[in-house]
């Protein structure tokens, strides 16, 4: 149990919990950032969590939900005040309704995670800020402490599991719900370098090609909000062809951006993808969250193959790292 301390200052109206682990900072540090880690340890053993959402980076917004045993859920939403990369990081934290949006009916609470060295490994201290007495009362009556004390309690298992995260594993599919799924990858690169391989139309021409045998032919990039995108590939003989198309609904460089995405030709409703990069250690963590319409759209889609085509073309991408 890496439980160390758990204590309230009444006057400050802030609770600290530390908690002491035998993992390097920066292992420590990913568990964090990493939605596939920070899920399955975030809720109570009986209220795991699912995040849809985990911008790590200043005015990023972090979304999950825990789901009881009865099928119940309750939300959550994390917006990010600071961010000082492996060292610590600030969010607003508070509940969140069905739809994903803040309860303004429930109280916020200011929350500032610092990662230090030990001798021993790390140390993780939570120093919790709550606007009231009252309302600090409030949340640890509903649980807070509890459920604080319980995630510390499920994390190591998740930080020994080094080979679940490392950063040589192939692209992996979480379903998500009904209709979502998340694609994950450690892409060796810088976030700015590997932000730039998803821009520059001259660089996706070379990597972003899918399975042997095909050439992009058209990379036409949506460079702010509002704008329209379109990609297009052929077989190398020039027979066959299919492609993408979808407008730029959000762009926060060098961290994440949210776009519609459809077949050319193919009637429907497009899906939606929100393509995040954070860095960790190994490289770059992509997280890409895909909103398809149904969930046979989503059935179809990956029944095609679709992870297998990009883990050819990540490989692709890490041979021309360091980007120039």
């Amino acid at each position: 149990m890496p439980l160390t301390s758990v204590e309230k200052d009444l006057d400050a109206l802030t609770m600290t919990v530390t908690a002491d682990f035998p993992v390097g900072v920066r292992r420590l540090w990913d568990a964090y950032v990493d939605p596939r880690q920070i899920e399955r340890f975030w809720g109570p053993p009986e209220w795991p969590a699912t995040f849809t959402r985990h911008d790590v980076f200043p005015g990023g917004t972090s979304s999950y939900y825990m789901t009881g045993p009865d099928g119940s859920r309750s939300g959550g939403l994390w917006q990010f005040e600071a961010v000082d990369e492996g060292r610590s990081f600030t969010v607003r934290d508070g509940f969140a309704r069905e739809d994903g949006t803040l309860n303004t009916d429930m109280p916020t609470m200011l929350m500032t995670f610092s990662f230090t060295e030990t001798d021993a490994g790390s140390r993780l201290v939570t120093v919790t800020t709550f606007p009231s007495l009252e309302e600090m009362e409030q949340l640890v009556e509903m649980g807070m402490e509890q459920g604080m004390t319980s995630a510390m309690g499920q994390i190591d298992a998740v930080l020994e599991d080094l080979r679940a995260f490392a950063a040589d594993l192939p692209v992996a599919a979480q379903l998500i719900g009904e209709t979502q799924v998340r694609v994950s990858r450690v892409i060796r690169g810088t976030v700015e370098q590997v932000w730039r391989a998803h821009h520059d139309p001259d660089l996706m021409k070379r990597w972003l090609l899918g399975p042997d045998g095909w050439v992009m032919t058209v990379a036409d990039v949506a460079e702010n909000v509002g704008d329209r995108f379109r990609q297009e590939w052929t077989r190398e003989d020039g027979s066959d062809g299919f492609g993408f198309e979808g407008e730029l609904l959000e762009s926060h460089a060098p961290h994440r951006e949210v776009t519609t995405e459809a077949m050319i030709g193919m009637p429907g409703e497009p899906s939606r993808n929100e393509l995040t990069f954070t860095p960790v250690d190994g490289g770059t963590l992509l997280t890409l969250v895909i909103t398809y319409p149904s969930a046979e759209v989503r059935e179809m889609v990956l029944a095609t193959g679709m992870t297998d085509g990009m883990e050819a073309s990540y490989r692709r991408l890490e041979g021309l790292v360091p980007v120039s």
